[in-house]
């Protein structure tokens, strides 16, 4: 699809993720890519932002552009990284901000979104889309959803930061919730080069995405289904309606990984790279891991998509720097 198909579609293109990039520069760090010794696989680190997650690339360019349209109260449900993001991006904007999680969120998430000034409501796991809806109309806020078109193009970021500083990779390995990251991504990577594969990586215990990528249709579970999963920042039931329109046009392959798989990937980069990555943070490297045989010839990226945990022991001792780019 050209950018003149995308446009006509209300998809995002490389120059809103290009517009979204000069946004969000301000408030958020451009991370390098770190590469695995031993290996042809490059980690992008985004548990090094400022709220430990990507989630604030996408929150930061769309509660930006709501303040610049006068919005002065914004509400997102979230697991808990999208909430501290909308939480840090309204503060920056100076905007009243409300969070609804569920309450099987980890209290380092809710006890983070309140440090950064959000009003916390917590509500059961299917419950969080209704409540924050109810909300909105009761307070008349606007909602910020975590595949919205702004959060797309702001994700994207991460894509286009990939393709500057590795253009010959020949695969991205890309975490999937709700699609949000996956789709703003895959926008940019195919617009710089085509052939570079997009992946998307998920829990076994939590694979609606690649549930619909196989069927070409969006596709729900149960919440009872995905909150069996440890990553408990990929338990949507669903893929976004808008991230979906992505997916299916950009994305070349959607992979599952296991429990184990993912607690591995996590004390790997622990040990190599000094990366302490959450469960669903972790989920891209368990992708390469699980699935290098498979993946076509060139360097591989795997984003570290967030690192909200609590902290363990120190990092592993390492034999020397790794090396980086960007």
């Amino acid at each position: 699809m050209n950018v003149e198909d995308a446009v006509r579609t209300g998809l995002v293109t490389a120059a809103d993720v290009r517009a979204a990039g000069a946004r969000i520069a301000p408030f958020v760090r451009r991370t390098p890519l770190l590469r695995l010794p031993g290996e042809q696989l490059w980690v992008k680190p985004e548990n090094r932002q400022p709220t430990r997650s990507f989630k604030v690339r996408g929150a930061v360019n769309a509660v930006a552009r709501l303040a610049g349209q006068g919005v002065r109260h914004v509400i997102a449900q979230s697991s808990g990284n999208h909430a501290q993001a909308i939480a840090y991006a309204a503060a920056e904007q100076g905007l009243r901000v409300t969070v609804v999680l569920p309450d099987t969120a980890p209290e380092l998430k809710v006890s983070a979104a309140r440090r950064l000034g959000a009003e916390v409501v917590i509500v059961p796991p299917a419950l969080r889309e209704e409540a924050c809806l109810a909300l909105a109309d009761r307070f008349g806020a606007t909602v910020v959803g975590s595949d919205a078109f702004d959060v797309i193009a702001g994700h994207g970021s991460t894509g286009a930061e990939i393709v500057t500083d590795l253009p010959d990779a020949g695969s991205v390995l890309v975490p999937v919730c709700n699609g949000g990251l996956l789709a703003g991504i895959a926008v940019a990577v195919k617009a710089a080069d085509p052939a570079i594969r997009v992946v998307g990586v998920e829990p076994e215990l939590a694979a609606d995405g690649a549930a619909s990528f196989r069927s070409g249709t969006r596709t729900a579970w149960p919440v009872e289904l995905t909150y069996r999963t440890r990553a408990d920042g990929l338990r949507a039931p669903v893929l976004g309606a808008l991230a979906w329109e992505h997916i299916h046009r950009y994305v070349d392959d959607m992979v599952t990984v296991t429990e184990d798989a993912i607690d591995d990937a996590a004390r790997l980069l622990l040990r190599e790279l000094g990366e302490r990555a959450e469960p669903s943070g972790a989920v891209a490297t368990a992708g390469y891991l699980a699935h290098r045989a498979h993946l076509p010839q060139g360097p591989v990226v795997a984003v570290l998509s967030g690192g909200n945990v609590a902290s363990g022991a120190e990092p592993l001792l390492r034999t020397g720097r790794p090396q980086e780019v960007g």
